[in-house]
């Protein structure tokens, strides 16, 4: 259902009045996005957050994406609608498992997932997104890495790579791994046989092999703006569909229907109301886990600046 005026000019106001600014991830319901200020993928939002005037941020995501952009902007106020809202995938690593893990390879450069919590970055070497992790796994020197959280990702990152010797975590993102199916794909794909098939690369290999292409979710708005394809299948959280589809409304996008992420769903319009009235709840991180956790991220960038 469409977000009725009045909403939106009261949400207007509480923006002005506290100088605020709300920014979705691609995955938010539809009334989240129609009322961001931005879209995007985690890390983006993240990084335009630490551009923006505005000194309060209304970051409507799950935990590791607010947390990220408190990371990166430590003087703004991060505002998580949800603290509820958490990422399963990335609560999967526990820290004094993957200290163990690091003791047992020292010789291991420790590469994570920005899926990941910021206490998790804060152990790791150099952070990656799902869009650069090849590109950042080749610019590493060493040869053995410890790629966190998502295995399924590190398995792509693998068939590029076969010189790396990849140790991979036991993560999976419950979404991408068991919801997104080749027999989904391939009953979508009987419905609308000229669909391209684009995935995103936390699926599994079989459903990667099954793909006409892999991308993150930002791959996919640049990969089907330029396409000459007039329909796609997505293999990825069904809202994404929604954002492709107000961006590129000349094209038909099809999503698998129970492909949803229920923590993203958290966050819901009255609670990113309720925030912009109270200003609450704030991200809050401690000193030496910030410090600690912005160095991967900032490796991260500059190995992008590298190119």
């Amino acid at each position: 259902m469409p977000v009725s005026n009045e909403t939106l000019e009261y949400i207007r106001e509480l923006k002005k009045k506290h100088d605020a600014v709300i920014i979705a991830h691609n995955y938010q319901m539809p009334d989240v996005q129609d009322i961001a200020d931005l879209l995007g993928d985690s890390l983006a939002l993240a990084t335009e957050a630490s551009k923006m005037d505005s000194k309060i941020i209304i970051f409507c995501g799950v935990n590791f994406m607010a947390e990220t952009a408190k990371i990166l902007s430590p003087q703004k106020v991060i505002i998580h609608p949800e603290p509820d809202a958490r990422c399963p995938m990335a609560d999967m690593v526990e820290i004094p498992f993957l200290r163990e893990m690091k003791s047992k390879h020292p010789d291991a450069v420790v590469v994570s997932y920005v899926n990941t919590t910021a206490d998790v970055k804060a152990e790791s070497d150099v952070c990656c997104t799902s869009g650069n992790a090849v590109k950042v796994i080749k610019s590493v020197r060493e040869k053995k890495i410890i790629f966190t959280p998502d295995r399924n990702l590190g398995m792509y990152v693998q068939r590029f790579v076969p010189e790396k010797e990849i140790i991979l975590w036991p993560g999976f993102c419950a979404v991408h791994h068991n919801k997104i199916t080749v027999a989904k794909l391939e009953s979508l794909k009987s419905l609308h046989p000229e669909a391209e098939v684009m995935v995103h690369p936390e699926c599994t290999p079989e459903v990667i092999d099954y793909a006409d292409c892999v991308f993150s979710t930002h791959g996919m708005l640049v990969h089907a703006k330029k396409s000459d394809a007039a329909e796609f299948i997505l293999g990825t959280e069904k809202e994404m569909t929604y954002r492709l589809s107000k961006d590129i409304p000349g094209k038909q996008f099809y999503a698998v229907e129970d492909a949803v992420c229920q923590n993203m769903k958290k966050i819901t319009l009255e609670k990113v109301i309720k925030s912009l009235e109270t200003l609450e709840p704030k991200v809050e991180i401690s000193k030496d886990i910030l410090e600690r956790a912005r160095k991967p991220l900032d490796r991260m960038v500059e190995i992008g600046r590298g190119e």
